[in-house]
């Protein structure tokens, strides 16, 4: 237990230091094997079981037929910013909301939701709609502190409603059902959703002046609007409703793997920036080029994430702490709150996927020994995790924000998403007090036979 933790406090000391989380974990896992194993560079044979790991670790990565379903995924998520879906879904939720106080700030949160729903990623959906939404806030003399916040926050929801790849990658690392993992953050996303609403709301209630009303829209134009989001409803449809079986009757009888709803859904995107006219074959290129960057990006920090937890399984410490859990007599709940406040202050200094690669390993055994179902705890870990990302001093979608925008300070944009922040705490407690929340629609789909 005591070179586990070594090893785990050489990762932090090295991102600390700006190395790459890949390689941080990377090699801390290779010595720390070679260390386990009694060996060292002089003993052949310790130094051949170490590189016997990570050469087998690489080979299995490459060949796993389960994480094709990560490239898929984020190739519809590209093919979908190439439609310029993301100002329809802005459209129809300005049509509906703009003309309450705060309400372009609403319609971005709702928008965000929607574009997640067929994005599943954060940083993806923060970019795209800062270009789209913080234009129209600004013509409207909305502070920029609400205007990024409600941006920054909103675009946290693409790593929980489905299709996510953090859930897919969670589900990989634990074996848990990818499919029930995306049926699982349906209603978490649904009532963030509602949390965000609330604390625009609120932020307008304390400085009016923040979110000016804008022009009401008339129903005639709120229909027109509405036709505009068949695209997105119909690929989210075609992605869960495949997964959850809903073409499982006759004469089709079809259920999606996750990877076959990747593939239905990355066609279906392309299919849609084809018709759209939003997609060249230059566009197409360096559609396919991105993903493989950002694939490969990926699965080496995923490569990195298991030669760790070799590691530190190996050196015990998952059955460590559920000797010392059991030993001290330390009651389910408090190791789950232990668990959630320890990731909150790792949120402070890494970035969603390290974090969750790092700890996940580490967690899991213990929390599976408690008897909690590993769909709940998935949900749970992402919730936190999205927390992180709009939290100083890394809160990755600020900066990307920051980046986009340009002319606002970081500052500014921190100290709107407090209320936002407060609103994902809540929501936190409300999953971790209420289960059924977060695992009625997976018993749904496993009562269904999918």
């Amino acid at each position: 237990m005591t070179a586990a933790l070594i090893g785990f406090g050489l990762v932090l000391f090295l991102v600390l230091l700006r190395m790459p989380i890949v390689f941080a974990m990377g090699f801390v896992g290779t010595f720390g094997y070679l260390y386990e194993r009694g060996g060292s560079f002089a003993d052949a044979r310790g130094f051949k079981a170490a590189m016997s790991m990570v050469g087998r670790q690489i080979t299995d990565t490459a060949q796993d037929y389960g994480l094709s379903v990560i490239p898929l995924f984020i190739l519809m998520g590209l093919f979908v910013n190439k439609g310029g879906l993301s100002r329809e879904l802005y459209a129809v939720s300005n049509a509906f909301l703009g003309h309450f106080r705060g309400g372009l700030a609403m319609a971005t949160v709702a928008a965000c939701g929607g574009f997640s729903a067929i994005c599943g990623s954060s940083l993806a959906t923060a970019a795209t709609m800062s270009k789209v939404a913080m234009p129209e806030m600004r013509r409207y003399g909305y502070a920029d502190s609400l205007s990024t916040a409600s941006i920054a926050a909103g675009g946290t929801l693409g790593i929980l409603i489905p299709p996510s790849v953090i859930l897919v990658i969670y589900g990989l690392l634990t074996e848990t059902s990818i499919g029930k993992l995306f049926m699982a953050g349906i209603i978490p996303g649904i009532i963030g959703i509602g949390f965000y609403l609330g604390a625009v709301r609120w932020t307008v209630w304390r400085n009016p002046g923040a979110g000016p009303a804008g022009e009401r829209t008339a129903w005639p134009a709120r229909l027109r609007a509405l036709r505009g989001v068949w695209a997105v409803l119909l690929l989210f449809f075609l992605v869960i409703g495949g997964l959850y079986g809903v073409f499982d009757i006759a004469p089709l009888n079809l259920t999606f793997s996750p990877t076959e709803a990747a593939g239905m859904g990355a066609m279906g995107a392309f299919l849609i920036a084809l018709l759209r006219g939003g997609l060249t074959v230059s566009d197409t290129i360096d559609t396919l080029r991105e993903t493989a960057f950002t694939s490969a990006a990926l699965f080496a920090v995923l490569i990195g994430a298991q030669i760790f937890s070799n590691f530190i399984n190996l050196a015990g410490l998952p059955d460590a702490l559920i000797a010392m859990v059991t030993a001290y007599d330390v009651s389910p709940f408090t190791v789950i709150v232990m668990i959630l406040a320890i990731y909150i202050v790792l949120g402070c200094v890494f970035e969603s996927l390290s974090m969750l690669l790092l700890t996940v390993p580490i967690f899991f055994p213990l929390v599976s020994s408690l008897g909690y179902d590993p769909v709940w705890f998935g949900i749970v870990v992402v919730v936190v995790t999205e927390i992180s990302l709009i939290t100083p001093p890394v809160g990755l979608n600020v900066f990307i924000l920051k980046g986009v925008v340009g002319d606002v300070s970081t500052a500014t944009v921190f100290r709107g998403v407090t209320p936002f922040w407060i609103a994902d705490l809540l929501r936190l407690a409300l999953i971790v007090a209420v289960p059924w929340l977060v695992l009625v629609l997976p018993a749904s789909m496993g009562a269904m036979g999918h």
